[in-house]
């Protein structure tokens, strides 16, 4: 074989080979979590309808007017919707500020009188206790961490989301527990918190 054919034979085997391995690697590349992740940044500003940071306690008292608080020290004040199952806790500080809002599952089963009353039980971009995970990755992306936790005794992880890129005016976090995926299946939300400072 002529010594350009030869070169030009090896060149061709060479880029061959290459192109067969990127193809392998891409096969035998990690999955991504399951659904459509956001190619850009997103963050949350609200969680019940209400923003940490810029809405007051009394905007949360009128808009959940009805639902029994429980007494917490000053500071502190926890709804319970029990048609829902539902608590929403909220911090505030001197100014009647709200600092930090939660979203989680009432411990045990109640029984109540439940009327059809619509109210924002969710985040601004619609996440909701029981939504499997991969619907926390379809609306906000990969967490900045993910790490183990527990809550009653119950094995939980903690998706954790910074916001800080964002700007000081904004909520700065969020953190999602969700149930561990076992067996196959997903895991779900738990509880959902949003706070205007670092947690």
């Amino acid at each position: 074989m002529p010594s350009g054919s030869r070169s030009r034979f090896v060149r061709g085997a060479l880029l061959t080979s290459l192109f067969a391995a990127a193809v392998v690697g891409a096969q035998n590349a990690p999955r991504q979590v399951t659904g459509k992740v956001p190619a850009h940044r997103i963050n949350e500003l609200k969680l019940a309808g209400l923003q940490p940071g810029r809405d007051s306690l009394e905007k949360a008292e009128r808009l959940y007017k009805g639902l029994g608080d429980s007494p917490k020290p000053e500071g502190e004040t926890v709804w319970d919707d029990v048609c829902r199952k539902t608590s929403l806790f909220i911090s505030y500080d001197g100014k009647r500020k709200i600092e930090t809002i939660r979203l989680s599952r009432m411990a045990g089963s109640t029984d109540a009188d439940c009327f059809d009353k619509e109210r924002p039980l969710q985040t601004g971009r619609g996440l909701r206790l029981g939504d499997h995970t991969a619907k926390v990755t379809q609306l906000y992306g990969r967490p900045n961490s993910l790490s183990p936790s527990t809550k009653n005794g119950q094995p939980l992880e903690l998706w954790y989301h910074a916001f800080d890129w964002a700007g000081a005016d904004v909520p700065q976090v969020m953190e999602v527990l969700c149930t561990r995926e076992a067996d196959g299946k997903a895991g779900r939300v738990v509880e959902i918190t949003l706070a205007a400072p670092s947690l």
